[in-house]
């Protein structure tokens, strides 16, 4: 055991020996690792330095190029922004002299502006000086020419007068003529009778037509009228003359078809109904848009009864119903229930005529085989809205005044001036209430009337109804004649009431109303007794004379 021991102990002694031979060998090792290590971390140091400085180089020179190509842009866009400066502060600079020459323009256009807006109110207000003189000048005018005109017309022969009589000589021309134009305002009636010496006559009226003059030179001389109409009078156009002498004619034109009420085939061969309508609306259409409507009635005279062409059964037919005229506390006359229709145009006011005119009572005699045998009255309202201060300031004067007495609803009147608010009376806000409640309702009338034939009885051959009816025409014609003879003479009683007819046109007769008389004569000698009664109802007629009204 002890020489095992020794044995071990030298081998420990020799293991010892090559351990610490290898430790050192190790530090050796660990030594150069180390030597090796920093030698590398050396190297490694010098080439990243290398590689840093070539980098830094690398990256100076792209930052001095980049600094330079940013100085070059810097300094263009420096002299970019100063150009761009130096024209935006030129623009600004020009704006602002725009500006203030626009400011000065603006001053110098609100200076005229306020000049223009002076001067028009200056112009409207000589405007409605003048249209107020204008009034006065043209009624001044209408009453020189006669509140209550007579113009006559004078047919051409036509071929039912050969048929009626012997109008024709020998060779198949008509005869020479029993009445004639001698100029525009002179009639010349042959009176001539087998036996006995002819004798001449002549009849002054303010207007005569020949047979060749058309409707339009008919109508221009009706159309002044119209004027008188929206200046606030009442005007009344009647066709008088016997059957077959153009009454008709003068007053429709052709006659209208149903399905186009408003034109014919020549709009020069139009009568006074439809001209009248359509100039009636063209001047309406130069008012205000809604400060106005305008209302149509048709109403016949038959047999001395009134008879609504308007009014509709209970299946909605137009069956003409009998109404009556009364007087107003007022004095003037009124038809109750009468049918009213609104209307917009001339197309729909003819519409409403021709329905009328269907109904019409007609029946054939010996001077024409359709005669018309009652009296056609035809109405055109128009309600005008004014307000209270233009009401005040327009119609001022005293013959104004006069004329716009207070009445019924359903009267005739001269002019109406109603206090009730119009229909805007609805508005919610408080100016239109007050504006509604300033509103007036200024109504006048055109009445168009085609009277009945005003042959005699032998003349016209009827018997039985007929004659009848032939009875109450001539009655009515009659009537009307004793009118305008109590007004030509200043009765203190005009007989208005001794006919229905006169009744109903009592507001377009007296007073200030407008009227227009057209005879309408036939030129044969067989109609030459016919022709003198025509005349003579005209002359008498036109020898009504009007009080003027003074002014204060």
């Amino acid at each position: 055991k002890e020489e095992r021991i020794v044995v071990l102990e030298t081998e420990n002694a020799a293991l010892h020996l090559k351990l610490a031979e290898y430790q050192g060998l190790a530090r050796r090792s660990t030594d150069e690792v180390l030597q090796l290590c920093s030698a590398h971390g050396q190297q490694l140091r010098l080439q990243r330095s290398a590689v840093v400085t070539r980098l830094c180089g690398a990256v100076e020179k792209r930052l001095k190029q980049d600094a330079k190509s940013l100085r070059s842009f810097t300094l263009e866009l420096s002299r970019d922004f100063q150009r761009q400066s130096q024209t935006c502060l030129c623009q600004v600079l020009a704006a602002a002299r725009g500006m203030q020459l626009q400011n000065e323009a603006m001053q110098m256009f609100q200076i005229k502006a306020f000049d223009l807006e002076q001067s028009l109110q200056e112009v409207t207000e000589r405007y409605e000086k003048e249209k107020q003189k204008r009034r006065a000048l043209h009624n001044s005018l209408v009453e020189l020419r006669g509140n209550i005109r007579v113009h006559c017309r004078i047919r051409p022969p036509l071929p039912f007068d050969a048929a009626a009589g012997p109008l024709q000589s020998g060779d198949g021309n008509f005869s020479e003529k029993a009445a004639l134009a001698v100029d525009d305002e002179t009639v010349l009636v042959r009176c001539s009778r087998p036996g006995h010496a002819a004798i001449n006559k002549t009849f002054q009226f303010e207007r005569v037509y020949s047979a060749a003059e058309s409707q339009d030179t008919v109508f221009a001389d009706v159309a002044p009228l119209l004027t008188s109409l929206l200046d606030g009078y009442n005007v009344c156009i009647m066709a008088y003359g016997q059957t077959g002498s153009g009454k008709t004619y003068t007053m429709l034109g052709p006659q209208l078809e149903e399905n186009s009420a408003c034109s014919t085939e020549d709009e020069s061969e139009l009568g006074i109904i439809p001209r009248a309508t359509q100039e009636v609306f063209r001047l309406l259409s130069e008012q205000p848009p809604g400060s106005y409507w305008v209302e149509v009635s048709v109403v016949e005279v038959y047999n001395n009864d009134i008879f609504d062409l308007l009014a509709k059964d209970r299946c909605g037919k137009a069956s003409g119903v009998k109404r009556d005229v009364v007087t107003t506390s007022e004095g003037r006359s009124s038809v109750p229930l009468l049918t009213y229709a609104t209307v917009g145009n001339a197309s729909e006011f003819l519409h409403l005529v021709n329905k009328g005119l269907q109904l019409r009572v007609r029946h054939p005699t010996l001077v024409h085989a359709d005669s018309s045998r009652s009296h056609l009255v035809v109405t055109l309202t128009i309600t005008t809205v004014v307000s209270g201060d233009d009401f005040g300031t327009s119609w001022e004067d005293d013959q104004t005044s006069q004329r716009l007495n207070a009445e019924g609803s359903c009267s005739f009147p001269q002019r109406t001036r109603e206090s009730t608010s119009s229909s805007s009376s609805r508005a919610s806000s408080p100016a239109q209430l007050e504006a509604a409640e300033k509103a007036k309702h200024i109504k006048t009338r055109l009445q168009l009337v085609d009277l009945a034939g005003s042959e005699s009885v032998g003349m016209s051959g009827v018997t039985g109804a007929a004659l009848r009816e032939t009875s109450f025409i001539n009655r009515s014609l009659s009537a009307l004649a004793d009118v305008l003879g109590a007004i030509a003479e200043q009765r203190p009683h005009v007989p208005y009431r001794n006919s229905k007819l006169t009744h109903l046109l009592q507001d377009s007769i007296g007073g200030d109303a407008k009227l227009l008389l057209m005879l309408c004569i036939s030129p044969g000698q067989k109609y030459l007794t016919e022709s003198m009664q025509s005349l003579g109802f005209g002359t008498r007629a036109r020898q009504v004379q009007r009080r003027q009204v003074k002014k204060k």
